[in-house]
């Protein structure tokens, strides 16, 4: 990913639509990894729509300064 706050909203504005997957930090070694569609992004967070099959909430928000840390992980999906 890109290395600063500017470039991160970019990228992920070029990207709204694509299917995502999540790994969030969420503890002392664990993580919460998740699958969803980037549906919007505004001036300090961005919203995924997560697969109902899977979660038990359907969106969630994350900043870009997460996305910044590392304390999420981003990695885009091949639409099928």
């Amino acid at each position: 990913m890109p290395t600063t706050l500017a470039s991160i909203k970019k990228n992920l504005e070029d990207r709204i639509g694509a299917p995502i997957m999540l790994v969030a930090q969420t503890g002392r070694k664990r993580q919460t990894q998740r699958k969803g569609i980037l549906t919007e992004t505004y001036p300090s967070v961005f919203v995924v729509d997560l697969d109902q099959e899977e979660n038990s909430f359907e969106r969630v928000s994350y900043s870009y300064s997460d996305v910044l840390t590392r304390t999420v992980e981003i990695e885009f999906l091949e639409a099928i």
